[in-house]
């Protein structure tokens, strides 16, 4: 039995996509899949640090919203591994124990809300963010009242018995969330991988453009690059950078050997194979 630890309540985005990866290395079999759900993205990280569970799954980047920041801070803290990464499709519902016509009030996380933004406005809804999507299906079944709704997956309308009121609802239907999933141990090198890392450097003149340089000189592709506040520090930044290759590749090793002498600090989160969009 593998147990899967994620943010929010059974029927989340989450689940689908720890069920979609794993499944594949469980042959299909989801009985050999257990769940733990968490309130907050470190919740669900330190569960597994603390052998609650063999994994934790976390959403990083969204193809309409962007990069999820509370996931990239909660990365920076963990002691886990990051070994692989999937993209889910994400197909936003409005649900809802009513009628559309009746609806004046809508819950969901606020990315959800964000990637449903078009919608949300032309109906002229009053939004009210929640931690989670499919628990903003569990607040409206417990509230049960006719004029409001929350934006979630079919899977959740199942799980809490609403109303699929209206599908397709994001301002692109072309809407995937990529997420990581991480664990104690390192992966080995498959010929198609991902490393991420994190760093920060020093607050001067050319100082970014230096670790650029390097991956350049070794015609390393830089797959992503995101900045975020440092904690500790105001007005410095970290940066968490993908790029392709592993990290046990001796090409992808002298790399980093090269970006350490460049870097004030640097973690590196893992290396996986490369998910299929």
């Amino acid at each position: 039995m593998t147990k899967i630890s994620f943010q929010g309540e059974r029927g989340a985005y989450s689940e689908m996509a720890a069920l979609n990866y794993f499944t594949k290395i469980q042959n299909n079999n989801e009985s050999l899949i257990e769940f733990l759900t968490c309130m907050t993205f470190s919740d669900a990280l330190n569960s597994t640090e603390d052998a609650k569970s063999e994994y934790s799954i976390l959403p990083v980047e969204n193809s309409i919203q962007g990069s999820v920041s509370e996931s990239y801070d909660a990365l920076y803290d963990t002691k886990l591994t990051a070994v692989g990464e999937i993209y889910q499709k994400i197909e936003h519902c409005l649900l809802s124990a009513g009628q559309i016509d009746k609806i004046k009030t809508v819950y969901s996380h606020p990315q959800a809300l964000g990637q449903c933004s078009d919608f949300i406005q032309k109906k002229s809804f009053k939004t009210i963010p929640t931690y989670d999507t499919a628990g903003s299906a569990k607040i409206i079944k417990d509230l049960n009242q006719d004029d409001i709704a929350c934006i979630a997956s079919k899977n959740a309308a199942k799980i809490y018995d609403l109303n699929i009121i209206q599908e397709g609802i994001s301002n692109n239907l072309s809407n995937y969330t990529r997420f990581l999933i991480l664990g104690e141990n390192s992966t080995k090198e498959t010929g198609k991988d991902k490393t991420s890392i994190i760093f920060s450097i020093k607050h001067e003149s050319g100082a970014l453009y230096e670790i650029i340089k390097k991956f350049y000189e070794k015609n390393v592709n830089l797959t992503k690059i995101e900045s975020r506040p440092k904690k500790e520090t105001s007005w410095e930044y970290n940066f968490y950078v993908d790029f392709e290759g592993h990290q046990n590749n001796p090409e992808i090793l002298e790399l980093l050997d090269r970006l350490k002498e460049e870097t004030s600090f640097m973690k590196i989160l893992g290396s996986y194979q490369i998910g299929e969009l």
